[in-house]
């Protein structure tokens, strides 16, 4: 599955595409929600949860570097972006 496949999906279906195939990454917190990082191959996926709503809020898909400007200094993406081999 490529990036515009998953987006075309409705939000509840990324969110079953993301648990079946993404591996979870990281976990950063902004705005009230917890927003957590999975690697999807070719991209990744946030999946944004609203704890005091209890529901998820937003899950989006992205290739951009600059979207993964928040998660840098907390993990090492390195080896997922072909850098350091």
């Amino acid at each position: 599955m490529d990036l515009s496949e998953f987006n075309y999906h409705a939000p509840h279906e990324r969110a079953e595409l993301v648990w079946e195939y993404g591996r979870f990454l990281c976990i950063r917190y902004k705005g009230g929600c917890s927003i957590v990082l999975y690697h999807m191959g070719d991209f990744f996926a946030e999946v944004w949860y609203s704890p005091t709503q209890n529901r998820i809020r937003l899950v989006r898909g992205f290739s951009s570097r600059a979207n993964l400007e928040p998660y840098l200094k907390m993990i090492d993406l390195a080896w997922l972006m072909g850098e350091g081999q």
